[in-house]
This record gives structure tokens, C-alpha cells and sequence, in this order.
């Protein structure tokens, strides 16, 4: 249909007419925006059906990957790379005077996530259908996102991110779908037939109802589903009664009760209002998606009892793992199985990937809370820990310790992480080093016991939307230069090797990187009223802003080549722009700190004159897919700092890496396997390993305030947050000054300065060797491959699920 620029012209007039009611002359690019997608989402939904029937027709193994974030970022330009229409969509907008970049710019990020870990999911879907892997997403859609980040005098305000104000072309509504969750209220026993029933009263109904956007698949005919929960309310919208009584406060009080789970990501738990909306939502979406699985299974299917070979539910961390209790309910309460039985099939069917050793985000409820929320649920948890706790005690007779420490209820908190391990017949790390951490110290118990479950898969990221629809030019480029079989087998991007030393296609490369530098350097003149130096080496960290990230590491080196150009004006390094982009959580303080001094350290130096302009700082606010899509193209040094150990994988080294930026980081999460992929001559590396680090928390011995006395750099750079260096109020840093003295440097942020310092030094030195930058930039590109997620997700597939491609 859209090989025939006529046809793609006719369609898109009458869509357009069709949607807006509005002439071409009078539509705006929203307006055409929706017309376009609109033809996507109508040609593609006989593909979509087709597919569906497929596997319920074949009866095929499917794979449900439940997340809380999918960060799925715009549609539009991906889903026409996907389908192949990217060019006969250009040209036939061209003859009707409309840009299509304009049409693309017209779509709002669905920004469901906060990070890597949304990403992520949404590469992974990417990777399933365009591998032709009957895998769908299972999540929440959020009416306002993360949030949009304005930054105001250096400070991140928060606005809502409303992103769906003027709808959503890609979606369907499914109401007829719909499913009943059920939340408070009190559960009787009783018995029946000689068994006992759990019967649960006086509960708080709470509607379900799908959005399913389709997946589309490169180049092939498989749409998959990622489908959104949107809690709705049961009743009328309102208490007519109460409305017309006058009581208008509470005519609507249950409407909005019920609409708040869907309303936002990640409510503020600093409170007990926000911890219980938090695993509202947790039970919200994981049971719709349960129910909603079981439903499908039953179509086909009779009995429950062969579930595990028709359905694999794969849980990403923590936040889903109350689908073991919940398909537990199911089976037990709806299905009257034994607990045995039903144990057997939800342990076989339910996978778990922990994405973090950081224990603020391992995960753990109040036993009150729960109870009270989710009183079933909490029964059946608290039955999966007393016999949990019998197997550790007949492994461990009398080591009351060791069995405290690894129970599921311990100190009147539920461990989510741990029910997850007992739960799940497959327990994944995301980089080689995060699992061998895993099994050898944050979960080594459970490893002793549960070995066969531990298993790594380390992370990738879809080379489709981060090379092909992000940074065109390159693509064609390789493609000219080995062939288009990388687009299907990433692992054919090692042909460029070949090319690395070769001056045509090193100048070649070198001309697309400028190009997109430019584009870059436009867009910061525009919004920000900087002005960069194209020739200036563009050194970019974008990630979540987190202590242990280290932005904060980063910022000193800034200031610390400041001092020093201070000095000596005309300092011999090259011209540099250091790139920022973070959002911080809202009620996280110092990462919020932080977000202020970079923008006040950018502010000193970009007007000062006496440094020449030899760097600039920009913090580009948020930060977001659309925004990292122009970033990475135009990225010469990628920043992997964070302090070793802590970091489980890191999906942004591999998006840097293959847009031929080349890295500067610590050896941490998958740093390590880009490190001895590329080999010490293409990256830079620095800093603490993860066993020094794991050797100091244990053994102590580290003094920052002993290397902030002895080190003359670090001294004028700490002492200048508290000294009155920055044009802010007495104390404005105060936070982040006693974090690194008076609280002793928790993620060594001050031991790691002057390898980082140093290095940095090389990294300089080798930027201005153009040949030789320009043959490390080739090499991360060619050894991007293995950091593809179609290689991660064919490992799950093989090694997890047990799912093979339909083809």
C-alpha cells in the first residue's frame, strides 16, 4: 500500500480530513502527525490480528515481560524504519510541502520510565518481534509519565508530563478486556466440600482496562502487543446522591482514589499514603496482566495444569514479583488445586531478572501495609515463607541466623526479592560481573541452595532505533561499506575492522560526526544561548542522576581543569563541551543538589572570558528518548563512572559505543565486557575495582578527609561548595560537602579523582590524534554487535523461556 507515493498521498488527504476535519492549508503538524500515524496503525492492524491468531491457532509458547517502566520514547519514526516506509513516507510528505522530521517532532515521548531499566524493556520488545518471538509487555499507562524537568535558575522544577493531553494515535482501547481488582476488605474461611475456601468481603473494586499498542517487527510480518493497564472506576464516576446533597468533595472521592494508580510513576513514598499507592499499583497491573494471561491460556487451553509449556511470565526486578502470589491465588482460590500443585506450575512458569544490588531498590513492604491493602495476598506470602522457612530449616537445623536472614517475612517487612528467588525457577543478573555479585555476595545464600537458577544475561540495546532511525547517515554509511546483513545479524558489524585503519572511511565517519555535532550545537545555541566549539570534544553523561553514578565525579574534573586553566591560561588540552542530562527523583535532595551546581558551575565558566573558551558546560533539561536520539550521534566520549560494583549493567555505554563514541569508565557492570571486547587500546579505564570497593565497606581503612587535607586539588575544589566560590545562599552545598567529608565518601568519589583526573589526561591527548581517535571510534562500533539486544534476547529465549522464533 505505501510503495505507491499517489496511493500514500490519497490515504493520507482523506486520513487527514478524516481525523482533524481540517483542510491540509489549515492542519497543524500534530494534525498530520495523527493522520500518519493513524495509516501506520490501520495498515498494520491485519498484521496485528494475523499475528495473534497465528499463535493461538499454533498453539505457541509465549513470553509475558512484566515491567512497571517501558520507556518507549516516539513511534512514529521507528515504527516506519520498522515497516520500511521511512522513505516513501519523506518523499510523498515532500510533494505535499509537509517535513516529516516535523511531523516526528510533533509526537510527545511516552515516557513511562525513569531510566534504564524502561529502556531497556522497550528494546526488548523491539528485539522479540523483530525476531519473531511471541513476547508481549504487560504495564501501567501512566496519564502523566515520569515528569517533564524544567530547569529554573539551575534548580530541576517538576511539571506533570502530559503526555497523553491530545491522545494517543497508537493505541487501542480494549474495554471489553477489562477485569475487576480487588484491594482492602477482610477474607473468611470456610469450608466446602471438605476443603477450605477463601472467601474475601467488603473489598474496594477497582476496573482494569487495556490500551494495547502494537510492536511491529523489522522488515517481517509479526506485531506483537504491549498492552497498559488504566485503573478505571467500577461505579458511576460519581455519588449522584452526595453531588446533590451538595457534598461535592465526596461525589467524586472514590473516582479519583481509583484514578491516582494510573496517574503517575513512582509517587513519592516519603509517607504512608505514597508507599501504599506504590504496591496498589505493584497488585494492580500484575494482576490484570495474571488474569488477563489466564483468560488467553484458557481459549485454547483446559486445564491450568500445563500452563509452564504454553506461558512464560518473566518478571523485570522487583516490582512485578506479586505475580507469584497472585497466579498462586488463581490456581489455588479460582482453580481449586492443591498448594502443591499450584507451587509446582507458578515456580515453573515465573522468571525473575534483578537489575540492581542497591538496597534501597530491594524492594521490601510493612507487613500492616500489606496485610491491610491486600489481605489474600498477604496469606499466601506468608504461606510461601513458612514453608520456605521449613526447607531452610532442614537444610540448616538450628542456624536461626542464617534462615532470619533469608526469609521472605523478617522484622515485620516483606523482602520482595527474596520472595522472587523462591518463586521463580530463573534468577538473572544483567552483566557478568552483577551476577557473579549476586551469587557471591548480595544473594550467596540462596545461591548455595538454588544454584540451577542463577544464570546471566547481560544487557543489550536495539540497534534499530539507536544506530538505524538515530543516526541514519552512519548507518548507511556501514552499510555501503559491509553490506545490510548487520541490520538482521548485529554480529556482522566486526567486518568494520577491516576497516579501522582505512583513511576513505575513517574521513567518511569523521564527516557524518560532524554533521551530527552540528545539529547538536544548533539545537544548544537555540534553547540555550551557548555557543560550542564544533572542533571541542564533545564529552556527554546522560543517565538517571544517582550518587553512585558519580555526576558528581565528573563535575570535579570540571572544576579542577577550570583551577587549572585559571592558572596557566594557556594550558595545552583540547577544546572541550561537557554535556549533562539527568533528572533527578523529586524527593531525592542531593541528586537535585547536584542538578544546581552543574548549572552554576556552567554558568562561571561559559561567560568567563580568561579561559578562552577552551570548555563549556550545558546541561540539557529533560532528558528524554527523543533528546538522547540527537545526543549519542554526536557523542565523542561516553561517561561510565560509577563506583565499581554498583553499576549492574548500564544500557547508555552500549548506545554511545555504537554511535562510535568511545568510553571513559570505571570496571563496572558491562564496561568490563566492552573493555575486553575493544581491548585496553580503545577505552579508557580508571579507578577502584569492585573487590577493593567490597574490601572497603567490609574492612574499612578508607579516610576521605585524609585525602582531602593531603590532595592541595581536592581541597580548593570541596572547599569551594562552602567558601562562597558560587553565587548562592551560605549553605547551598552544605549537603553535598559533608556527604564527601563529614560522611566519609560513601561511592569514592574522592579516592577515584586522580586516576580519573589522570586518565583524562590520556583521553585528551589521544582526541587530538585524529587518525588514532578515529580507528578507536571504528573499533567500539565494530564490537557493538554483541551488545545488541537481539543477542540478549535470543539468550533469553533459548536459556529462560523456552520459546523458539515463528518465522
Amino acid at each position: 500500500m505505501f510503495q505507491d507515493k499517489r496511493a500514500f498521498k490519497n490515504d493520507f488527504l482523506a486520513k487527514l480530513q478524516a481525523m482533524s476535519g481540517k483542510s491540509l492549508e489549515e492542519s497543524t503538524a500534530f494534525d498530520k502527525y495523527m493522520a500518519v500515524g493513524g495509516m501506520i496503525r490501520d495498515y498494520i492492524s491485519k498484521k496485528w490480528v494475523k499475528t495473534n491468531d497465528r499463535y493461538l491457532e499454533e498453539d505457541v509458547k509465549q513470553v509475558y515481560y512484566f515491567s512497571l517502566e517501558f520507556l518507549l520514547g516516539r513511534l512514529l519514526g521507528s515504527n516506519l524504519l520498522n515497516l520500511g516506509f521511512t522513505e516513501v513516507c519523506r518523499e510523498s510528505l515532500v510533494e505535499l510541502g509537509i517535513d516529516l522530521n516535523e511531523l516526528e517532532n510533533a509526537e510527545a515521548d511516552a515516557g513511562l520510565g525513569n531510566g534504564g531499566l524502561g529502556r531497556l524493556a522497550a528494546c526488548f520488545l523491539d528485539s522479540m518481534a523483530s525476531l519473531g518471538i511471541p513476547g508481549h509487555g504487560c504495564g501501567i499507562r501512566y496519564r502523566y509519565g515520569f515528569f517533564e524537568q524544567r530547569i529554573v535558575d539551575g534548580y530541576q522544577v517538576e511539571l506533570p508530563d502530559n503526555w497523553l493531553r491530545d491522545g494517543n494515535v497508537w493505541e487501542v482501547r480494549k474495554p471489553d478486556k477489562a477485569v475487576e481488582i480487588r484491594f482492602y476488605g477482610v477474607v473468611r474461611e470456610e469450608i466446602s466440600k471438605a476443603k477450605t475456601v477463601f472467601v474475601h468481603e467488603n473489598y474496594e473494586s477497582v476496573l482494569a482496562v487495556p490500551y494495547d499498542t502494537p510492536v511491529i517487527g523489522y522488515g517481517n510480518n509479526t506485531v506483537n502487543t504491549l498492552r497498559l493497564w488504566s485503573a478505571e472506576a467500577v461505579q458511576a464516576d460519581f455519588d449522584l446522591s452526595s453531588f446533590s446533597h451538595g457534598n461535592y468533595q465526596k461525589a467524586m472521592e472514590y473516582k479519583y482514589s481509583v484514578e491516582a494508580i494510573s496517574q503517575i510513576l513512582y509517587p513519592d513514598d516519603n509517607h504512608y499514603k505514597g508507599r501504599e499507592l506504590r504496591l496498589k499499583q505493584q497488585y494492580f497491573f500484575v494482576s490484570a496482566g495474571i488474569q488477563s494471561i489466564i483468560r488467553r491460556y484458557k481459549k485454547k487451553n483446559g486445564s491450568l495444569r500445563q500452563l509452564p509449556e504454553k506461558v512464560a511470565i518473566h518478571v523485570n526486578d522487583t516490582h512485578p514479583v506479586l505475580a507469584i502470589p497472585e497466579l498462586m491465588r488463581i490456581l489455588v482460590d479460582e482453580e481449586e488445586m492443591s498448594w502443591d500443585e499450584a507451587w509446582e506450575i507458578t515456580t515453573a512458569t515465573i522468571s525473575y531478572t534483578n537489575h540492581t544490588i542497591l538496597s534501597e531498590a530491594m524492594e521490601k513492604w510493612s507487613t500492616d501495609l500489606f496485610k491491610n491493602l491486600l489481605p489474600r495476598i498477604y496469606m499466601i506470602v506468608y504461606e510461601i515463607n513458612e514453608r520456605f522457612c521449613r526447607e531452610l530449616w532442614d537444610k540448616y537445623p538450628g542456624d536461626w541466623d542464617r534462615i532470619a536472614s533469608m526469609a521472605i517475612i523478617s522484622d515485620d517487612h516483606i523482602k520482595m526479592a527474596h520472595l522472587a528467588i523462591a518463586g521463580s525457577y530463573s534468577i538473572n543478573g544483567v552483566a557478568r560481573i552483577h551476577t557473579d555479585i549476586l551469587k557471591r555476595q548480595e544473594m550467596k545464600n540462596f545461591f548455595f541452595i538454588y544454584p540451577h537458577k542463577f544464570n546471566n544475561k547481560t544487557n543489550g540495546v536495539t540497534h534499530r532505533r539507536w544506530l538505524m532511525k538515530a543516526n541514519p547517515e552512519l548507518a548507511a554509511l556501514i552499510t555501503e561499506t559491509i553490506g545490510n546483513g548487520w541490520i538482521d545479524n548485529p554480529a556482522e558489524f566486526i567486518e568494520l575492522l577491516k576497516y579501522a585503519d582505512d583513511p576513505s572511511f575513517k574521513e567518511q565517519a569523521a564527516n557524518v560526526k560532524k554533521r551530527n555535532k552540528t545539529v547538536l550545537v544548533k539545537m544548544i545555541k537555540d534553547k540555550y544561548s551557548i555557543d560550542i566549539d564544533l572542533e571541542s570534544i564533545f564529552d556527554v553523561q546522560v543517565k538517571r542522576l544517582h550518587a553512585y553514578k558519580r555526576q558528581l565525579l565528573n563535575v570535579f574534573h570540571i572544576m579542577d581543569l577550570y583551577n587549572r586553566l585559571l592558572e596557566t591560561p594557556d594550558l595545552d588540552i583540547a577544546p572541550r563541551t561537557f554535556i549533562f542530562g539527568a533528572k533527578a527523583a523529586p524527593s531525592y535532595f542531593q541528586a537535585k543538589t547536584t542538578i544546581k551546581l552543574i548549572n552554576c558551575l556552567a554558568e562561571i565558566i561559559n561567560k568567563d572570558k580568561r579561559i578562552m573558551d577552551k570548555i563549556k558546560v550545558v546541561f540539557l533539561e529533560n532528558y528524554r528518548v527523543s533528546l538522547a536520539e540527537m545526543i549519542f550521534p554526536a557523542a565523542d566520549v561516553s561517561e561510565q563512572i560509577s563506583t565499581a560494583g554498583k553499576e549492574a549493567s548500564g544500557t547508555g555505554n552500549m548506545k554511545f559505543m555504537l554511535n562510535g563514541a568511545v568510553t571513559i569508565g570505571t570496571m563496572d557492570g558491562a564496561n568490563i565486557e566492552i573493555f575486553e571486547k575493544v581491548g585496553p587500546a580503545n577505552i579508557f579505564t580508571f579507578g577502584l575495582t569492585a573487590e577493593e570497593v567490597m574490601d572497603y565497606y567490609r574492612s574499612g581503612g578508607y579516610n576521605s578527609h585524609e585525602l582531602y587535607q593531603n590532595d592541595h586539588r581536592l581541597k580548593a575544589i570541596i572547599d569551594s561548595l562552602v567558601n562562597g566560590f558560587f553565587p548562592v545562599s551560605a549553605g547551598e552545598f552544605i549537603n553535598i560537602y559533608n556527604s564527601l567529608i563529614m560522611h566519609n565518601d560513601e561511592f569514592f568519589v574522592l579516592k577515584d579523582f586522580a586516576a580519573y583526573a589522570d586518565t583524562q589526561m590520556k583521553l585528551d591527548k589521544a582526541f587530538r590524534d585524529k587518525g588514532k581517535w578515529l580507528g578507536m571510534s571504528i573499533n567500539n562500533i565494530a564490537y557493538a554487535g554483541t551488545f545488541s539486544s537481539d543477542r540478549t534476547i535470543r539468550e533469553y529465549a533459548k536459556e529462560i523461556w523456552g520459546v523458539r522464533p515463528l518465522v
